[in-house]
């Protein structure tokens, strides 16, 4: 299957569980089947795909490798492992926002304030889960003393 293909149908179908993942904190009975969809199954099916192409097409890249930036560079100058990385970026936002917005329905926080942490973690993986990480902190019930 061409790259373009596989990039549309990972990116798209990766939108479509965001999308639903976030609708779910204003409609809890979508719950029961998006959270586990969107959390687990969708990061699971791009986890394949990630492997494929990651052991498909790994030492293909000439000095590319993990012991530099350059050889970063070098392998994501294959394209299908520059993909494996983009799928890898999806699978792992995903399961961390599935992750935030499981755990943040169950504290009882506002869909409001999840739905920014969200798009965060979506658009900035690694942002949101710090801004849902500062959120709990703030909001944790504070031990009797």
């Amino acid at each position: 299957m061409p790259v373009e293909t596989v990039f549309s149908i990972t990116s798209t179908t990766a939108m479509v569980a965001w999308v639903a993942l976030i609708a779910a904190r204003f409609v809890p009975a979508l719950r029961r089947w998006v959270d586990p969809a969107a959390g687990y199954v969708v990061p699971a099916l791009l986890s394949v795909a990630y492997g494929v192409l990651l052991f498909g097409y790994w030492g293909q890249s000439e000095g590319g490798g993990f012991s530099s930036l350059a050889s970063v560079a070098a392998l994501f100058a294959v394209p299908e492992v520059l993909l494996a990385g983009w799928i890898h970026y999806l699978a792992f936002d995903l399961f961390v926002g599935g992750w935030i917005a499981r755990t943040g329905s169950d504290a009882g926080i506002s869909p409001f304030l999840l739905t920014p942490i969200l798009l965060a973690t979506f658009m900035a993986g690694p942002v949101g889960y710090l801004a849902y990480a500062l959120l709990r902190l703030a909001i944790r019930p504070k031990v009797a003393s």
